[in-house]
C-alpha cells in the first residue's frame, strides 16, 4: 500500500479536519527575552532615539520644575495676606517677637519661616512675574513633548517598517514544509495583526513610559529637595505599587498569549471557509463551520475577556494607594508647616509632585495590559522569524554551460518524514526534448517528484542534475528560470488579465501576450470581456471561470518560453475540445523542450516520448504508450480501469 504524500499547493486545506485551524509551535512565553529583543530592533534608529530620549528629559525637567516656582506664587500670596494683617512699621522679628508675648507661638514659627514684610499686602507684580514664567516653563515643557512626540513616531514606525521586510523576507525563505504545516491564515494574522499589534504597543507606551519613568526620577529629586521626611512616608507606598502591578500582571501575560494564538487560529478558519465556501455549501457544512465559528469565538471571548479585565485591575488598584499616599503626605505636610519648618507653598508643590509621582506609577502599571499584549505578539512573529529556512544557496553556485533541458535522477531518495519513505532509489534519465509523462495511484510521489527537480524540496539521497549540473550546486532562481510550470490548482493576483499573463515574464509587449493567450486558446474567452485583456481579475478569481483561470496559467507558461515544461494536470480544469485545441499547442510548444506532464487522464499522454508509471515512489515501469500497453502490466491495468465499461470494478 503506497504511503500518501503531505499535502501540497499553496492552501494546506484538506478536509473537515483542517476546519478547526492548525495549531501553532506551543512554547513557553519569554516576556523579558521577546521585550528585549522588541527594543533591540529599535537600535539601527538609535540616533533619533538619542534625540527622542533628550527632548523627553528636557520636557520632563520643564514640567518638574514647574510646581516648585508655581509654589513660590503660593508663598507670595499668603506672605501678602499674613503681612496685612501685621502692624506696619516694625520689622519681621519684632512681629514674630509680639506673637509670642500673645502665646500664639505656632502662626509666630509660621511668619519666622515666610518672607514677610508687615504691614504690606500681596505683590501682584511679583506674582504676575511667576506666573509668566510658569506659564513659559509649560508651554515650552509642551511644546518639546509635541515634537519628541513627532520623532518618536518616526522611530517606532521605520523599525516596524523594516519588521514588515523581515517577515517578508523571511517568507521568501522559508521551506514549503512549512506551508505545508501553518494554516494559511495563521501565518496571515502573524503577519498583519501581531504586527498592528506590535506597531500600536510601541506607538502608545514608548514614549509614554520613558516620559513616565523620567518624571518618577525628576520628582522623586525635587520630594527630597524640599523634605526628606515627605518623600520617605511618600515612597512607603512604591513597594506595594510594585508588588500589586507585578501580581496582577504575572496573571494576565498567559491570557494575552491565549488571545493572540487564539486570535491565529480564529483567522485560519474565517480564512479557509471564506476560500472554501463553496465546497462547504456543497456538502452541506455551513451549520458545523458556524459551530466551529462559535467555539473558536468563544475562546477568543474568554481569552480577550480575562486578559484585559486581569489587567484592567492595574490602575484602579494603583489609583487606590495613589490616594491612601496623597493622605499621608498631606497630614504629614500640614503638621510640618504647623511647626514652621515647612512653607505652604512647599507643601502645595510637594503634593502635586506626590500626585506627579504617583501618576506615572499609574501609567506605567495602566499601560501594563497593552506591553503584555504587544510583546505576545512580538514573540508569535519571532517564531516565524526564527523558524528553520531553507538550505541556503551555494557560495559559487554553478550554471549549465547550456541549458538544454538534459535531466538526471541518479538513486534519488526522499521522505517527508524521517520515519516513512517515499521515494527510494530512484534513477531517471531524460534527454532534452523529450516528453515524460509520469502516472500512478494518488500518493506515488509523482508531484514530489517534479518539486524534487524544482527543489522545493531537498533530497534525502541521490542527486538531480541538468545539463550534468547537480541542482543542488545551483542557485534556486537560476534553476527556476529554466523551468516553467502549470498546476492543477490555478494561481491568479489581483490585475488583469494581460499582467496575469505576462506574471514572469518582465518587459513582454502586448502582442507577446495576445500570441501566448492565442496560442492556448485563452484569446477566445479574453476577447468576448467587456474591457478584453484590460479586464481586471479580483484576488480570487472570481470574475472567471476554473478553465478560464487554467488558461491564463497555461498562456503564462507559454509566455516565459522555459527550457523545461511541468506540467502537473494542467487541463484537468477544461473541457473535452478545449483539452484537445491545448494539447496541439503544448505539442508545438514542447519541441525542443524537455517536458514532465503529470496526468490522470491517460488519453492525453498518448504521444508523450516515454510514461513512467510510479508506485509507492518506485518507477514501476517505463515506456511508450503502445510497449506499456503490449507489456499488460501496471500501466495496461490503470488505462483499463480508466476506459472500461461504468459497471466495470477498477482493481
Amino acid at each position: 500500500m503506497s504511503t500518501p504524500a503531505p499535502r501540497r499547493g499553496p492552501a494546506p486545506v484538506a478536509g473537515p479536519a483542517r476546519f478547526m485551524g492548525g495549531q501553532p509551535t506551543e512554547r513557553s512565553m519569554d516576556f523579558r527575552g521577546s521585550g528585549r529583543r522588541l527594543l533591540a530592533m529599535l537600535r539601527p534608529e538609535r540616533g533619533i532615539a538619542l534625540a527622542v530620549l533628550a527632548l523627553c528629559t528636557v520636557s520632563v525637567a520643564l514640567s518638574v520644575v514647574g510646581p516648585k516656582i508655581l509654589g513660590h506664587a503660593t508663598d507670595l500670596i499668603f506672605a501678602g495676606i499674613i503681612g496685612r494683617r501685621l502692624p506696619e512699621g516694625v520689622s519681621k522679628a519684632q512681629a514674630v517677637e509680639g506673637l509670642r508675648r500673645r502665646g500664639q507661638d505656632t502662626v509666630a514659627d509660621m511668619v519666622a519661616s515666610m518672607d514677610v514684610r508687615p504691614g504690606q499686602g500681596i505683590d501682584f507684580d511679583a506674582i504676575g512675574t511667576v506666573l509668566l514664567w510658569v506659564a513659559a516653563i509649560y508651554l515650552a515643557a509642551s511644546l518639546l513633548g509635541f515634537i519628541q512626540a513627532r520623532v518618536a513616531t518616526v522611530v517606532v514606525q521605520r523599525a516596524v517598517f523594516r519588521l514588515r521586510e523581515d517577515v517578508e523576507h523571511k517568507l521568501a525563505r522559508l521551506p514549503l514544509s512549512y506551508f505545508d504545516k501553518q494554516p494559511r491564515g495563521e501565518v496571515l494574522s502573524r503577519a498583519t495583526n501581531d504586527i498592528d499589534n506590535i506597531q500600536q504597543t510601541m506607538q502608545q507606551t514608548l514614549s509614554q513610559i520613558m516620559a513616565s519613568l523620567l518624571t518618577i526620577v525628576g520628582v522623586l529629586a525635587m520630594m527630597f529637595w524640599i523634605s526628606p521626611l515627605l518623600a520617605l512616608v511618600a515612597l512607603i507606598t512604591v513597594p506595594v505599587s510594585v508588588v500589586v502591578a507585578t501580581r496582577i500582571g504575572k496573571r494576565a501575560q498567559p491570557q494575552f498569549v491565549s488571545q493572540w494564538k487564539t486570535t491565529g487560529q480564529l483567522n485560519a478558519h474565517i480564512e479557509e471557509m471564506y476560500t472554501g465556501h463553496s465546497l462547504v455549501k456543497v456538502f452541506g457544512r455551513e451549520k458545523e463551520s458556524a459551530e466551529l465559528f462559535r467555539e473558536q469565538n468563544d475562546k477568543l471571548y474568554e481569552a480577550g475577556f480575562k486578559a484585559q479585565f486581569i489587567s484592567g485591575l492595574i490602575q484602579p488598584a494603583m489609583m487606590f494607594i495613589g490616594n491612601i499616599n496623597y493622605v499621608l503626605v498631606a497630614v504629614v505636610g500640614g503638621l510640618r508647616v504647623a511647626s514652621g519648618a515647612l512653607s505652604i507653598g512647599d507643601v502645595q508643590a510637594f503634593v502635586q509632585y506626590s500626585r506627579q509621582f504617583s501618576q506615572p506609577l499609574t501609567q506605567v502599571a495602566s499601560m501594563a495590559n497593552m506591553v503584555q499584549s504587544g510583546v505576545a505578539s512580538a514573540e508569535r512573529v519571532f517564531e516565524l522569524l526564527d523558524a528553520p529556512e531553507q538550505t541556503p544557496d551555494a557560495a559559487e553556485p554553478r550554471r549549465p554551460e547550456a541549458v538544454l533541458g538534459q535531466v538526471a535522477f541518479e538513486d534519488v531518495s526522499f521522505r517527508y518524514q524521517p520515519d516513512k519513505p517515499l521515494i527510494d532509489g530512484l534513477s531517471l534519465s531524460v534527454r532534452p526534448g523529450q516528453t515524460v509523462a509520469i502516472v500512478g495511484p494518488t500518493g506515488a510521489g509523482k508531484t514530489t517528484l517534479v518539486n524534487l527537480l524544482m527543489r522545493f524540496y531537498e533530497v534525502s539521497a541521490g542527486r538531480i542534475l541538468l545539463d550534468g549540473v547537480d541542482v543542488a550546486t545551483m542557485s534556486r532562481e537560476e534553476l527556476r528560470s529554466h523551468i516553467g510550470m502549470v498546476l492543477q490548482d490555478t494561481w491568479l493576483f489581483g490585475g488583469t488579465i494581460a499582467e496575469n499573463i505576462a506574471y514572469g515574464s518582465e518587459g513582454a509587449t502586448h502582442d507577446k501576450i495576445v500570441r501566448a493567450a492565442k496560442a492556448t486558446y485563452a484569446d477566445r474567452f479574453v476577447r468576448t470581456l467587456p474591457d478584453g485583456y484590460d479586464t481586471v481579475i479580483d484576488e480570487e478569481g472570481s470574475n472567471v471561470s476554473v478553465g478560464e483561470k487554467q488558461l491564463i496559467t497555461i498562456a503564462r507558461a507559454f509566455l516565459s518560453e522555459p527550457s523545461i515544461l511541468v506540467l502537473d494536470e494542467a487541463t484537468s480544469s477544461v473541457d473535452t475540445r478545449t483539452e484537445v485545441l491545448i494539447q496541439q499547442a503544448m505539442a508545438s510548444l514542447r519541441t525542443g523542450r524537455t517536458s514532465f506532464v503529470i496526468a490522470h487522464r491517460l488519453s492525453t499522454i498518448r504521444d508523450a516520448d516515454v510514461i513512467l508509471v510510479m508506485e509507492s515512489g518506485r518507477i514501476v515501469e517505463q515506456g511508450s504508450h503502445d510497449a506499456l500497453l503490449a507489456a499488460e502490466g501496471a500501466y495496461a491495468r490503470l488505462y483499463a480501469a480508466q476506459f472500461a465499461e461504468p459497471v466495470a470494478e477498477a482493481e
